[in-house]
């Protein structure tokens, strides 16, 4: 069986997304591939350092991470894309409408997977999710961009990022350890 597409997008590519990535690879198994990209990549470049070392210390390693652009054949090729903000949600489905039902903020998913709750597979998951996206009544919907902003935005961000991500991969059915 293939591998469960997972595609994480902010801005850059160098905080946020990365961070997304790498956290979900780190805590999903084989039967996942995550990967990220930017709406406004800084193409090539690695990990913001101050990203990188929350990164490291969540259990993650940003070792031969390339900041890459979205494209709409990255996304169609993804099962499930999360954003780090609605505002990047509604840019990633300006270019394909047809992810719609599988686009979700990184928070809201997270807050969508206790109102679904457990399902045979991620592609259950993520169709009930999609079915159920207006019961995810969020405060905050957009993990905060914290692309030189100092330590504060990126200890913020890093703990927006590890929540949601804990509690999706729980969801996608991550080994419990």
């Amino acid at each position: 069986m293939a591998a469960y597409r997972i595609l994480v997008v902010c801005v850059g590519n160098v905080c946020r997304s990365p961070l997304g990535e790498r956290l979900l690879a780190a805590r999903l198994g084989e039967d996942f591939a995550v990967s990220s990209a930017g709406v406004g990549a800084l193409v090539g470049q690695p990990m913001d350092p101050e990203a990188a070392a929350h990164l490291e210390r969540l259990g993650g390693s940003a070792d031969g991470f390339a900041a890459r652009q979205l494209t709409e054949s990255v996304v169609r090729d993804a099962d499930l894309v999360l954003t780090a903000t609605r505002e990047i949600r509604a840019r990633v489905l300006q270019e394909s409408p047809v992810a719609l039902r599988r686009t979700f903020t990184l928070r809201e998913l997270a807050a969508l997977v206790d109102v679904v709750g457990p399902q045979a597979d991620p592609a259950a998951l993520v169709a009930a999710a999609g079915r159920e996206r207006s019961r995810a009544a969020l405060e905050e919907y957009d993990v905060a961009d914290p692309y030189r902003r100092g330590e504060e935005a990126h200890a913020l961000a890093a703990g927006q990022v590890d929540e949601a991500v804990t509690r999706i991969a729980a969801a996608l059915g991550a080994p419990t350890g």
